[in-house]
């Protein structure tokens, strides 16, 4: 999806029949648990399902092209890897135009494998792009707290965690 695109609700004429969007939406929804590549874009159009318009059918299309053309991607995972945890953040700080809200989105590594990432829009309104960046921060880090539990009960040692941001005011404190 390009980055740049600023879908609303107002843009364009509505569908229709919203019905074929809604069921494409809900399919896409389901192969991101398979194609990470894919969540940010999917989750944004989500957030127009109940009145979707014309511009929002057609970024369907393209991200279903998209997935077309890459059907031999896949993960790798290699079998000599670390145990370290890594994880990345990053927000893209009031990006919808109709509530001003940002989207924070990271994905964790154990090693080189990626375990799983996520994108989300944020429940308040940020004042800044530190602030959000906070927000997502805090969203990544209870999420690596809670992984490393859950392999320390599986006897898993690891051996360092990492969270990274792309924030220089985030990254200060």
């Amino acid at each position: 999806m390009d980055p740049n695109l600023k879908l609303n609700l107002h843009d364009g004429d509505l569908l229709p029949d919203p019905s074929m969007y809604k069921r494409l939406i809900c399919r896409l929804l389901y192969l991101t648990i398979s194609q990470l590549d894919i969540t940010f874009a999917v989750n944004r159009l989500s957030q127009y399902m109940k009145a979707p318009r014309v511009p929002h059918l057609h970024v369907v299309h393209h991200l279903l092209q998209h997935i077309k053309s890459a059907l031999g991607q896949g993960l790798f995972f290699p079998a000599q890897n670390s145990l370290n945890l890594i994880a990345f953040a990053d927000v893209d700080w009031a990006n919808f135009v109709d509530t001003r809200r940002s989207t924070s989105g990271f994905c964790v590594f154990l090693g080189n494998n990626l375990l799983f990432g996520r994108s989300k829009k944020q429940p308040t309104v940020s004042k800044s792009s530190a602030e959000a960046e906070y927000h997502a921060l805090s969203s990544v880090s209870s999420e690596i707290v809670w992984l490393s539990k859950l392999l320390l009960y599986f006897e898993v040692d690891v051996p360092s965690v990492m969270l990274f941001c792309d924030n220089k005011s985030a990254n200060l404190l």
